[in-house]
C-alpha cells in the first residue's frame, strides 16, 4: 500500500540501484517545479484562473456540455465517470465528430469549450454546430490568452475566457482549470484532488513509483512495449483512456514508445485472455479494481450444488476472486504485472492516481530519452487536413 487509499503490488523486478538513486534525486530535487512547471497544477498552492463567484453564478445549471479533444476533455470525463453516482448534474461530452450528439433543446446549458491552442479543428466545428442548435447556452472558453480563432471569437461574442496556462500541456492539464472547473460544477472539491506535496514526501509512494518506472523501462528495452490494462472497474474506463493518451502521445517518438491497450474484465476473459496467457510475450500488464460496498448479492435459492461456491457472495466478491485467480495464473506463467486496488472512491484517491501516472510518464521520458511534452507528428496530420479542406 503506498497510500491509505490505494493498495499497490509492483512488478516483480530487481531495480538497478544507481538508476534508482538518480530518479530519487529527480523527485526530491527542490527545483522540481522549475524543471517541470506543470507539476504546480497538482498542488493546493496552484492558483486557478477563475474564482468562487464564477462557480456560484453557474451552480443552478443542471446540464453542461464539454467540448474538446484528447487531453482537453479525457481527464474531465475520467472524473465524471469515476464519481458518476455522486454527481447530480448531467454532463455531455463532445469529444469526436459525431453528428448524432447534436439535438436541439430549449433548456439552457453551459458550453465549456477547451482548446489550449485555440485552433483545434474538431472542437471549433463541434462548437459551431452546437451553438446553432442551442442558441441560449452560456459559453465559457478555456484557452491560452493569445491571438487565436477562439480568443478572436470570444471577443466578438463577448464570451468569457479562462486562461489555459501555456506551461501545461493538454494531456497534463486535468488538475488545472481544464478539469477542475468542470469538477467543481459536478459538486466535487477541487482542493481534495491536490496532495502532490505530501505524495513526494511519502517514501512508500516514491519508492513504488520509481521501481515501477525502472521495471517498465526495462520491459520496453527488451521489446515488451504493450501496456495492457486489465480493468475490473467499468467506472474507470475513461480514466484509462486518459492514461492511454498520456502514455502514447508523450512517449511515442524516435521509433520508441509504449502502446497502451484497455481490456474490460472479466468480460475479456472470454475473448482475449487466451492470447494474453499463451500468445506473444511482448506485453506487460496492469490489474485495476475499486472496492464496492453496495454490490448486488446472489440469490442462494436459485443455485444448485454445482454452484454452491457462489452462495452468500455478491458481484464484487466474485469479481475480485476472478482478479486474484488471474493474478495467480500470471504469477505461475511469469507474466509481468502490477496491481492496483482502490479502497476509497474519492477526490484524494483520484488525485493520487493522476499524479502517479503523470510522474511515471515524465520519468519514463527521461529514461527513454524522448521529450514527453511535445507531439510533433500529430501536427503533420493537422496541417495535411487543412490542406485537403482548402
Amino acid at each position: 500500500m503506498f497510500t491509505k487509499n490505494i493498495n499497490f503490488s509492483n512488478f516483480k523486478f530487481k531495480s538497478n540501484l544507481s538508476k534508482k538513486k538518480n530518479l530519487l534525486k529527480k523527485i526530491n530535487n527542490k527545483n522540481i517545479f522549475i524543471e517541470f512547471p506543470l507539476l504546480k497544477s497538482l498542488t493546493k498552492e496552484y492558483q486557478m484562473g477563475y474564482d468562487r463567484s464564477l462557480i456560484k453564478s453557474l451552480k443552478n445549471y443542471k446540464k453542461i456540455n464539454l467540448i474538446g479533444m484528447g487531453g482537453s476533455i479525457l481527464g474531465t470525463q475520467a472524473i465524471y465517470d469515476f464519481f458518476k453516482q455522486r454527481i447530480k448534474k448531467n454532463f455531455n461530452f463532445f469529444d469526436n465528430l459525431q453528428a448524432k450528439k447534436f439535438v436541439s433543446s430549449n433548456e439552457k446549458k453551459i458550453n465549456i469549450l477547451v482548446s489550449k491552442s485555440g485552433n483545434t479543428l474538431e472542437t471549433i466545428s463541434n462548437f459551431n454546430i452546437l451553438k446553432q442548435k442551442e442558441k441560449k447556452n452560456k459559453n465559457i472558453f478555456i484557452t491560452e490568452k493569445k491571438i487565436s480563432f477562439l480568443t478572436t471569437l470570444a471577443k466578438k461574442l463577448k464570451i468569457e475566457v479562462i486562461e489555459h496556462k501555456n506551461f501545461i500541456g493538454g494531456r497534463y492539464s486535468v488538475l488545472s482549470e481544464v478539469g477542475m472547473l468542470p469538477a467543481e460544477l459536478m459538486g466535487l472539491n477541487e482542493k481534495k484532488f491536490k496532495n502532490f506535496n505530501q505524495l513526494i514526501k511519502n517514501k512508500n509512494f516514491v519508492n513504488s513509483l520509481i521501481e515501477n518506472v525502472l521495471a517498465i523501462n526495462h520491459f520496453v528495452f527488451n521489446k515488451k512495449t504493450n501496456s495492457i490494462i486489465l480493468n475490473y472497474d467499468e467506472k474507470s474506463d475513461s480514466f484509462f483512456r486518459w492514461y492511454q493518451q498520456l502514455t502514447a502521445e508523450s512517449l511515442g517518438k524516435k521509433g520508441k514508445g509504449i502502446l497502451p491497450l484497455i481490456s474490460t474484465m472479466p468480460k475479456d476473459n472470454h475473448s482475449l485472455l487466451q492470447l494474453y496467457l499463451d500468445g506473444p510475450k511482448n506485453n506487460f500488464f496492469t490489474f485495476f479494481s475499486v472496492s464496492e460496498k453496495n454490490s448486488p448479492k446472489i440469490n442462494n435459492s436459485n443455485l444448485n450444488s454445482n454452484f454452491s461456491h457462489l452462495k452468500n457472495k455478491n458481484l464484487y466478491k466474485i469479481l475480485v476472486s476472478q482478479k486474484k485467480a488471474t493474478e495467480n495464473v500470471f504469477n505461475k506463467k511469469k507474466i509481468p504485472f502490477r496491481s492496483f486496488n482502490v479502497h476509497n472512491r474519492n477526490e484524494e484517491t483520484m488525485g493520487e492516481l493522476f499524479s502517479f501516472f503523470i510522474l511515471e510518464t515524465i520519468l519514463l521520458g527521461q529514461l527513454m530519452k524522448v521529450n514527453p511534452f511535445d507531439q510533433p507528428s500529430v501536427e503533420l496530420i493537422k496541417k495535411e487536413t487543412v490542406k485537403i479542406l482548402r
